[in-house]
Protein backbone atom coordinates (compact mmCIF):
# COMPACT_ATOMS: atom_id res chain seq x y z
CA UNK A 1 0.00 0.00 0.00
CA UNK A 2 1.12 3.68 -0.81
CA UNK A 3 4.37 2.47 -2.72
CA UNK A 4 4.35 5.40 -5.09
CA UNK A 5 3.48 8.06 -2.96
CA UNK A 6 5.76 6.93 -0.22
CA UNK A 7 8.13 6.76 -3.09
CA UNK A 8 7.35 10.32 -4.15
CA UNK A 9 7.17 11.81 -0.76
CA UNK A 10 10.75 10.27 0.46
CA UNK A 11 12.13 12.06 -2.59
CA UNK A 12 11.07 15.18 -1.67
CA UNK A 13 11.17 14.38 1.98
CA UNK A 14 14.98 13.69 1.38
CA UNK A 15 16.23 16.52 -0.43
CA UNK A 16 15.04 18.88 2.29
CA UNK A 17 17.25 16.83 5.17
CA UNK A 18 20.20 16.92 3.03
CA UNK A 19 20.01 20.90 3.09
CA UNK A 20 21.66 22.77 5.68
CA UNK A 21 18.85 25.82 6.16
CA UNK A 22 15.66 26.08 5.01
CA UNK A 23 13.75 29.14 3.51
CA UNK A 24 10.56 29.56 3.01
CA UNK A 25 10.87 29.21 -1.17
CA UNK A 26 12.26 26.17 -0.31
CA UNK A 27 9.55 24.20 1.84
CA UNK A 28 7.03 25.53 -1.42
CA UNK A 29 8.64 24.38 -3.71
CA UNK A 30 8.63 20.88 -1.76
CA UNK A 31 5.39 21.41 -0.99
CA UNK A 32 4.46 21.59 -4.58
CA UNK A 33 5.76 18.36 -5.11
CA UNK A 34 3.78 17.07 -1.98
CA UNK A 35 0.52 18.42 -3.58
CA UNK A 36 1.18 16.60 -6.90
CA UNK A 37 1.90 13.30 -5.67
CA UNK A 38 -1.02 13.06 -3.27
CA UNK A 39 -3.20 14.11 -5.89
CA UNK A 40 -1.28 11.41 -8.30
CA UNK A 41 -1.71 9.18 -5.68
CA UNK A 42 -5.50 9.50 -5.69
CA UNK A 43 -5.94 11.44 -2.44
CA UNK A 44 -9.17 14.30 -2.89
CA UNK A 45 -8.49 17.49 -4.20
CA UNK A 46 -10.25 19.22 -1.53
CA UNK A 47 -7.93 16.85 0.89
CA UNK A 48 -5.07 17.83 -0.93
CA UNK A 49 -5.40 21.52 -0.16
CA UNK A 50 -6.35 21.06 3.44
CA UNK A 51 -3.06 19.15 3.85
CA UNK A 52 -0.86 21.64 2.06
CA UNK A 53 -2.10 24.45 3.79
CA UNK A 54 -1.93 22.72 7.33
CA UNK A 55 1.91 21.59 6.81
CA UNK A 56 3.08 25.28 5.08
CA UNK A 57 1.36 26.52 8.13
CA UNK A 58 3.65 24.79 10.80
CA UNK A 59 6.76 24.63 8.64
CA UNK A 60 7.29 27.98 7.98
CA UNK A 61 7.57 28.59 11.50
CA UNK A 62 10.43 30.12 12.77
CA UNK A 63 10.54 27.30 15.52
CA UNK A 64 10.97 25.15 12.00
CA UNK A 65 13.03 26.85 9.82
CA UNK A 66 15.24 28.46 12.66
CA UNK A 67 15.56 24.57 14.42
CA UNK A 68 19.11 22.86 14.16
CA UNK A 69 17.77 20.14 11.74
CA UNK A 70 14.52 21.85 9.93
CA UNK A 71 14.43 19.60 7.34
CA UNK A 72 13.74 16.38 10.31
CA UNK A 73 11.46 19.10 11.64
CA UNK A 74 9.36 19.61 8.30
CA UNK A 75 9.39 15.40 8.10
CA UNK A 76 7.85 15.22 11.68
CA UNK A 77 5.25 18.17 10.68
CA UNK A 78 4.22 16.34 7.61
CA UNK A 79 3.90 13.04 9.84
CA UNK A 80 1.23 15.10 11.76
CA UNK A 81 -0.55 16.66 9.62
CA UNK A 82 -0.72 12.26 7.84
CA UNK A 83 -2.32 11.60 11.13
CA UNK A 84 -4.69 13.92 11.92
CA UNK A 85 -5.79 13.45 8.17
CA UNK A 86 -5.93 9.79 8.57
CA UNK A 87 -7.53 9.98 12.10
CA UNK A 88 -5.60 10.32 15.01
CA UNK A 89 -8.21 8.98 17.37
CA UNK A 90 -8.44 4.84 17.52
CA UNK A 91 -11.91 3.76 16.38
CA UNK A 92 -12.94 0.43 17.97
CA UNK A 93 -15.92 -1.74 17.08
CA UNK A 94 -18.33 -0.90 19.58
CA UNK A 95 -18.89 -4.34 21.51
CA UNK A 96 -20.26 -2.53 24.49
CA UNK A 97 -23.71 -3.41 24.22
CA UNK A 98 -25.85 -5.90 25.88
CA UNK A 99 -25.40 -9.21 23.86
CA UNK A 100 -26.09 -10.33 21.04
CA UNK A 101 -24.17 -6.98 19.74
CA UNK A 102 -25.84 -6.41 15.72
CA UNK A 103 -22.82 -5.13 13.26
CA UNK A 104 -24.20 -4.45 9.68
CA UNK A 105 -22.57 -5.19 6.61
CA UNK A 106 -22.89 -2.45 4.03
CA UNK A 107 -21.41 -1.78 0.43
CA UNK A 108 -21.34 -2.13 -3.23
CA UNK A 109 -21.19 -5.61 -4.72
CA UNK A 110 -17.37 -6.87 -5.35
CA UNK A 111 -16.21 -4.47 -2.71
CA UNK A 112 -15.56 -7.97 -0.88
CA UNK A 113 -18.46 -7.32 1.83
CA UNK A 114 -18.84 -10.89 2.25
CA UNK A 115 -15.67 -12.19 2.66
CA UNK A 116 -14.67 -9.32 5.13
CA UNK A 117 -18.12 -10.59 7.49
CA UNK A 118 -15.57 -13.62 7.89
CA UNK A 119 -12.81 -11.90 8.52
CA UNK A 120 -14.71 -9.87 11.03
CA UNK A 121 -15.78 -12.79 12.51
CA UNK A 122 -12.73 -14.48 12.88
CA UNK A 123 -10.94 -11.55 14.76
CA UNK A 124 -13.74 -11.15 16.89
CA UNK A 125 -13.23 -14.86 18.23
CA UNK A 126 -9.41 -14.46 18.24
CA UNK A 127 -9.39 -11.25 19.21
CA UNK A 128 -12.07 -10.20 21.75
CA UNK A 129 -12.84 -13.90 22.71
CA UNK A 130 -16.67 -13.24 21.28
CA UNK A 131 -18.85 -15.99 19.94
CA UNK A 132 -20.21 -14.89 16.62
CA UNK A 133 -22.97 -15.52 14.53
CA UNK A 134 -22.89 -15.00 10.66
CA UNK A 135 -25.98 -14.83 8.62
CA UNK A 136 -26.20 -13.61 4.67
CA UNK A 137 -28.94 -11.48 4.37
CA UNK A 138 -28.03 -10.89 0.59
CA UNK A 139 -31.14 -13.03 -1.54
CA UNK A 140 -30.42 -10.58 -4.49
CA UNK A 141 -26.38 -12.35 -5.42
CA UNK A 142 -26.85 -16.10 -6.44
CA UNK A 143 -25.07 -18.52 -3.79
CA UNK A 144 -23.82 -15.02 -1.87
CA UNK A 145 -25.25 -16.78 1.32
CA UNK A 146 -23.60 -20.61 0.63
CA UNK A 147 -20.61 -18.39 -0.24
CA UNK A 148 -20.70 -17.09 3.76
CA UNK A 149 -21.63 -20.40 4.97
CA UNK A 150 -18.13 -22.00 3.26
CA UNK A 151 -16.33 -18.94 4.50
CA UNK A 152 -17.89 -19.50 8.53
CA UNK A 153 -17.00 -22.90 8.31
CA UNK A 154 -13.29 -22.38 7.39
CA UNK A 155 -13.55 -19.83 9.96
CA UNK A 156 -14.94 -22.33 12.59
CA UNK A 157 -17.73 -19.98 12.76
CA UNK A 158 -21.62 -20.65 13.50
CA UNK A 159 -23.42 -19.39 10.54
CA UNK A 160 -27.17 -18.80 10.09
CA UNK A 161 -29.14 -22.09 8.26
CA UNK A 162 -30.17 -20.76 5.27
CA UNK A 163 -34.07 -21.34 4.50
CA UNK A 164 -35.11 -20.39 0.56
CA UNK A 165 -37.48 -17.55 -0.32
CA UNK A 166 -36.90 -15.79 3.17
CA UNK A 167 -36.61 -11.89 3.13
CA UNK A 168 -33.87 -9.78 4.34
CA UNK A 169 -35.50 -8.35 7.45
CA UNK A 170 -36.86 -11.83 8.66
CA UNK A 171 -33.40 -13.25 7.86
CA UNK A 172 -32.07 -10.78 10.74
CA UNK A 173 -34.98 -11.03 12.77
CA UNK A 174 -34.36 -14.43 12.36
CA UNK A 175 -30.43 -14.38 13.07
CA UNK A 176 -30.79 -11.97 16.47
CA UNK A 177 -33.46 -14.43 17.85
CA UNK A 178 -31.17 -17.69 17.87
CA UNK A 179 -28.16 -15.73 18.81
CA UNK A 180 -30.50 -14.85 22.21
CA UNK A 181 -31.75 -18.38 22.47
CA UNK A 182 -27.70 -19.62 22.02
CA UNK A 183 -25.92 -16.77 23.93
CA UNK A 184 -23.87 -15.55 20.87
CA UNK A 185 -22.14 -12.63 21.93
CA UNK A 186 -22.13 -10.84 18.55
CA UNK A 187 -24.12 -11.51 15.13
CA UNK A 188 -22.67 -10.18 11.85
CA UNK A 189 -25.43 -9.68 9.27
CA UNK A 190 -23.91 -9.45 5.77
CA UNK A 191 -26.19 -7.18 3.75
CA UNK A 192 -26.69 -7.42 -0.34
CA UNK A 193 -25.48 -5.12 -2.52
CA UNK A 194 -25.49 -3.55 -5.99
CA UNK A 195 -23.20 -2.81 -9.00
CA UNK A 196 -24.08 0.90 -8.42
CA UNK A 197 -26.00 3.01 -5.64
CA UNK A 198 -29.58 2.75 -6.12
CA UNK A 199 -32.84 3.44 -4.57
CA UNK A 200 -33.89 0.23 -3.80
CA UNK A 201 -29.97 -0.60 -2.41
CA UNK A 202 -30.97 2.16 0.09
CA UNK A 203 -34.26 1.23 1.01
CA UNK A 204 -33.74 -2.53 2.05
CA UNK A 205 -30.02 -1.48 4.25
CA UNK A 206 -32.41 1.27 5.85
CA UNK A 207 -35.23 -1.50 6.54
CA UNK A 208 -32.72 -3.77 7.95
CA UNK A 209 -30.76 -1.20 10.53
CA UNK A 210 -34.59 0.00 11.83
CA UNK A 211 -35.84 -3.67 12.43
CA UNK A 212 -31.99 -4.49 13.99
CA UNK A 213 -30.96 -1.15 15.66
CA UNK A 214 -27.01 -2.18 14.97
CA UNK A 215 -24.08 -1.13 17.23
CA UNK A 216 -21.96 -0.77 14.22
CA UNK A 217 -22.95 -0.15 10.59
CA UNK A 218 -19.58 -0.94 9.04
CA UNK A 219 -19.31 0.28 5.45
CA UNK A 220 -17.04 -2.13 3.01
CA UNK A 221 -15.43 -0.09 0.62
CA UNK A 222 -12.68 -1.27 -1.99
CA UNK A 223 -9.39 0.75 -1.79
CA UNK A 224 -8.16 0.32 -5.20
CA UNK A 225 -11.77 2.04 -6.46
CA UNK A 226 -9.62 5.39 -5.27
CA UNK A 227 -11.99 8.59 -5.78
CA UNK A 228 -14.96 6.44 -6.48
CA UNK A 229 -14.82 4.81 -3.10
CA UNK A 230 -14.59 8.29 -1.54
CA UNK A 231 -17.85 8.82 -3.38
CA UNK A 232 -20.02 5.79 -2.10
CA UNK A 233 -18.95 6.51 1.41
CA UNK A 234 -20.60 9.92 1.12
CA UNK A 235 -23.84 8.04 -1.06
CA UNK A 236 -24.14 5.68 2.16
CA UNK A 237 -23.52 7.84 5.03
CA UNK A 238 -25.82 10.45 4.18
CA UNK A 239 -28.64 8.06 2.83
CA UNK A 240 -27.98 5.55 5.65
CA UNK A 241 -25.78 6.40 8.24
CA UNK A 242 -22.51 4.32 8.87
CA UNK A 243 -20.44 4.40 12.22
CA UNK A 244 -16.96 3.20 10.32
CA UNK A 245 -15.12 2.24 7.34
CA UNK A 246 -13.68 -0.95 6.47
CA UNK A 247 -11.25 -0.91 3.29
CA UNK A 248 -10.50 -4.04 1.28
CA UNK A 249 -8.16 -4.64 -1.30
CA UNK A 250 -4.87 -2.63 1.02
CA UNK A 251 -2.21 -4.75 -0.17
CA UNK A 252 -3.20 -4.09 -3.57
CA UNK A 253 -3.53 -0.17 -3.73
CA UNK A 254 -0.27 1.15 -4.32
CA UNK A 255 -1.83 4.80 -4.45
CA UNK A 256 -4.04 4.52 -1.41
CA UNK A 257 -5.49 7.71 -1.64
CA UNK A 258 -8.97 5.84 -0.46
CA UNK A 259 -7.47 6.26 2.89
CA UNK A 260 -6.06 9.45 2.61
CA UNK A 261 -9.38 10.98 1.51
CA UNK A 262 -11.86 9.21 3.55
CA UNK A 263 -11.64 10.08 6.81
CA UNK A 264 -11.33 13.95 6.05
CA UNK A 265 -13.94 13.80 3.23
CA UNK A 266 -16.75 11.84 5.33
CA UNK A 267 -15.91 12.10 8.98
CA UNK A 268 -16.43 8.19 9.78
CA UNK A 269 -13.24 6.81 11.26
CA UNK A 270 -11.65 3.68 9.21
CA UNK A 271 -11.79 0.92 11.70
CA UNK A 272 -10.40 -1.54 10.01
CA UNK A 273 -8.43 -2.74 6.96
CA UNK A 274 -8.07 -5.83 4.46
CA UNK A 275 -4.87 -6.46 4.10
CA UNK A 276 -4.90 -10.05 2.12
CA UNK A 277 -7.08 -12.53 0.71
CA UNK A 278 -6.93 -15.01 3.77
CA UNK A 279 -9.30 -14.93 6.38
CA UNK A 280 -6.53 -13.81 9.00
CA UNK A 281 -5.70 -10.79 6.63
CA UNK A 282 -7.76 -8.22 8.63
CA UNK A 283 -5.83 -5.53 10.67
CA UNK A 284 -7.42 -2.58 12.70
CA UNK A 285 -6.41 0.98 10.93
CA UNK A 286 -4.21 2.84 13.07
CA UNK A 287 -3.18 6.37 11.91
CA UNK A 288 -0.42 6.80 13.59
CA UNK A 289 1.31 3.87 11.87
CA UNK A 290 0.18 3.97 8.45
CA UNK A 291 1.71 7.41 8.58
CA UNK A 292 4.63 6.01 9.49
CA UNK A 293 4.27 3.85 6.72
CA UNK A 294 3.84 6.39 4.15
CA UNK A 295 7.16 8.20 5.32
CA UNK A 296 9.40 4.93 4.88
CA UNK A 297 9.34 4.98 8.56
CA UNK A 298 8.75 1.75 9.15
CA UNK A 299 6.15 0.37 11.77
CA UNK A 300 7.96 -1.78 14.09
CA UNK A 301 5.10 -2.32 16.80
CA UNK A 302 2.89 -4.15 13.70
CA UNK A 303 5.70 -6.34 13.19
CA UNK A 304 5.64 -6.79 16.97
CA UNK A 305 1.91 -7.37 16.76
CA UNK A 306 2.34 -10.02 13.76
CA UNK A 307 5.49 -12.03 15.66
CA UNK A 308 2.98 -12.02 18.93
CA UNK A 309 0.22 -13.55 16.35
CA UNK A 310 2.39 -15.78 14.43
CA UNK A 311 4.96 -17.14 16.83
CA UNK A 312 3.95 -19.60 19.20
CA UNK A 313 5.29 -19.34 22.91
CA UNK A 314 6.25 -23.30 23.48
CA UNK A 315 7.87 -23.05 20.71
CA UNK A 316 10.02 -19.89 21.18
CA UNK A 317 10.71 -20.93 24.50
CA UNK A 318 11.89 -24.45 23.23
CA UNK A 319 14.45 -22.85 20.15
CA UNK A 320 15.51 -20.42 23.34
CA UNK A 321 16.78 -23.56 25.35
CA UNK A 322 18.21 -24.73 22.28
CA UNK A 323 20.23 -21.66 21.48
CA UNK A 324 22.14 -21.44 25.02
CA UNK A 325 23.21 -25.05 24.58
CA UNK A 326 24.51 -24.09 21.35
CA UNK A 327 21.98 -26.21 18.89
CA UNK A 328 20.28 -25.43 16.44
CA UNK A 329 19.56 -28.07 13.78
CA UNK A 330 18.05 -28.13 9.95
CA UNK A 331 14.26 -28.69 11.53
CA UNK A 332 14.63 -25.17 13.22
CA UNK A 333 15.62 -23.66 10.61
CA UNK A 334 12.21 -24.60 8.88
CA UNK A 335 10.45 -23.33 11.48
CA UNK A 336 12.01 -20.15 11.55
CA UNK A 337 11.15 -19.74 7.55
CA UNK A 338 7.46 -21.13 8.07
CA UNK A 339 7.10 -18.20 10.64
CA UNK A 340 8.73 -15.58 8.26
CA UNK A 341 6.21 -16.72 5.47
CA UNK A 342 3.06 -16.33 7.72
CA UNK A 343 3.98 -12.67 9.31
CA UNK A 344 4.15 -11.76 5.10
CA UNK A 345 7.31 -13.07 3.59
CA UNK A 346 10.70 -10.54 2.75
CA UNK A 347 8.68 -7.77 0.87
CA UNK A 348 6.04 -7.45 3.93
CA UNK A 349 8.77 -7.95 6.72
CA UNK A 350 10.90 -5.36 4.72
CA UNK A 351 7.95 -3.10 4.80
CA UNK A 352 7.51 -2.84 8.07
CA UNK A 353 11.18 -1.82 9.15
CA UNK A 354 12.11 2.05 9.94
CA UNK A 355 14.65 3.23 6.87
CA UNK A 356 13.59 0.26 4.71
CA UNK A 357 11.09 2.21 2.47
CA UNK A 358 14.17 4.65 0.81
CA UNK A 359 15.64 1.73 0.02
CA UNK A 360 12.80 0.43 -2.36
CA UNK A 361 14.30 0.92 -5.26
CA UNK A 362 17.73 -0.60 -4.42
CA UNK A 363 15.27 -3.74 -3.10
CA UNK A 364 13.67 -3.97 -6.50
CA UNK A 365 16.81 -3.88 -8.65
CA UNK A 366 18.27 -6.50 -6.08
CA UNK A 367 15.27 -9.06 -7.47
CA UNK A 368 14.16 -10.36 -3.45
CA UNK A 369 12.76 -13.58 -4.79
CA UNK A 370 9.45 -14.15 -2.54
CA UNK A 371 9.97 -17.96 -3.32
CA UNK A 372 12.78 -18.59 -1.66
CA UNK A 373 11.58 -19.28 1.28
CA UNK A 374 9.45 -21.51 0.12
CA UNK A 375 11.79 -23.14 -1.45
CA UNK A 376 14.10 -23.75 1.01
CA UNK A 377 11.72 -24.98 3.34
CA UNK A 378 11.09 -27.39 0.17
CA UNK A 379 14.52 -28.20 0.44
CA UNK A 380 14.25 -29.24 4.17
CA UNK A 381 11.62 -30.90 3.59
CA UNK A 382 12.97 -33.22 1.14
CA UNK A 383 15.70 -34.45 3.96
CA UNK A 384 15.20 -37.45 6.07
CA UNK A 385 14.64 -36.62 9.76
CA UNK A 386 18.67 -37.90 10.31
CA UNK A 387 19.64 -35.54 7.56
CA UNK A 388 18.16 -32.67 9.10
CA UNK A 389 19.24 -32.89 12.67
CA UNK A 390 22.93 -33.83 11.70
CA UNK A 391 23.36 -31.69 8.15
CA UNK A 392 27.16 -33.27 8.09
CA UNK A 393 25.96 -36.32 6.56
CA UNK A 394 24.24 -34.80 3.63
CA UNK A 395 26.86 -35.85 0.92
CA UNK A 396 27.01 -35.19 -2.89
CA UNK A 397 24.82 -38.32 -3.63
CA UNK A 398 21.92 -37.17 -0.95
CA UNK A 399 22.29 -33.40 -2.24
CA UNK A 400 21.38 -34.50 -5.48
CA UNK A 401 18.27 -36.83 -4.27
CA UNK A 402 17.32 -33.57 -2.04
CA UNK A 403 17.44 -31.58 -5.17
CA UNK A 404 15.45 -33.64 -6.85
CA UNK A 405 13.12 -34.29 -4.26
CA UNK A 406 12.04 -30.53 -3.56
CA UNK A 407 11.93 -29.78 -7.35
CA UNK A 408 15.53 -27.58 -7.02
CA UNK A 409 19.28 -27.49 -7.64
CA UNK A 410 22.06 -29.05 -6.05
CA UNK A 411 23.16 -25.40 -5.80
CA UNK A 412 20.20 -24.09 -4.01
CA UNK A 413 21.09 -27.44 -1.71
CA UNK A 414 24.41 -25.85 -1.38
CA UNK A 415 22.77 -22.69 -0.22
CA UNK A 416 20.80 -23.65 2.62
CA UNK A 417 23.71 -25.66 3.80
CA UNK A 418 25.64 -22.70 4.47
CA UNK A 419 23.21 -20.27 5.47
CA UNK A 420 22.25 -22.73 7.82
CA UNK A 421 26.12 -23.20 9.00
CA UNK A 422 26.52 -19.19 9.30
CA UNK A 423 23.27 -19.35 11.63
CA UNK A 424 24.72 -22.17 13.14
CA UNK A 425 27.83 -20.58 14.41
CA UNK A 426 26.21 -17.32 15.11
CA UNK A 427 23.30 -19.14 17.54
CA UNK A 428 26.69 -21.10 19.11
CA UNK A 429 28.02 -17.79 19.96
CA UNK A 430 24.86 -16.15 21.27
CA UNK A 431 24.88 -19.15 23.27
CA UNK A 432 28.47 -18.96 25.10
CA UNK A 433 28.55 -15.60 25.52
CA UNK A 434 25.11 -14.54 26.10
CA UNK A 435 23.24 -11.78 24.91
CA UNK A 436 25.31 -9.07 25.87
CA UNK A 437 28.23 -10.76 25.36
CA UNK A 438 27.11 -11.20 22.10
CA UNK A 439 26.78 -7.46 21.09
CA UNK A 440 29.72 -6.62 22.73
CA UNK A 441 32.10 -9.40 20.74
CA UNK A 442 30.90 -7.89 17.26
CA UNK A 443 33.29 -5.54 15.62
CA UNK A 444 33.66 -1.80 15.88
CA UNK A 445 30.85 -0.23 13.63
CA UNK A 446 28.85 -3.63 13.30
CA UNK A 447 25.76 -2.54 11.72
CA UNK A 448 27.38 -0.53 8.99
CA UNK A 449 26.93 3.15 10.22
CA UNK A 450 27.09 2.20 13.60
CA UNK A 451 23.26 1.47 14.35
CA UNK A 452 19.66 0.62 12.68
CA UNK A 453 18.32 2.64 10.11
CA UNK A 454 15.62 5.34 11.70
CA UNK A 455 13.48 6.90 9.59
Amino acid sequence: MFESLTGRLGDVLDRLTRRGALSEGDVDEALREVRVALLEADVALPVVKDFVEKVRARAVGQEVLKSVTPGQMVIKVVHDVLVETLGADRSDIMLQTEPPTPILMVGLQGSGKTTTSAKLGLWLKNRAKKKVLLASLDVQRPAAQEQLAQLGRQAEIRTLPIVPGEPPIAIARRALQSARLEAFDVVILDTAGRLAIDQALMAEVAAVRDATKPAETLLVVDAMTGQDAVNVATEFDNKVGVTGIVLTRVDGDARGGAALSMRAVTGRPIKLIGVGEKLDALETFQAERIAGRILGMGDVVGLVEKAAQTIEKEEAEKLARKIKKGDFDLEDMAKQLSQMRKMGGLQGLLGMLPGVGKMKKQLAQANIDEKILVRQEAIISSMTPAERRNPKIIHASRKQRIAKGSGTTVQDVNKLLKQHLEMSKMMKRVGKLGEKGFMRSLPPGFPPGGGFPRG
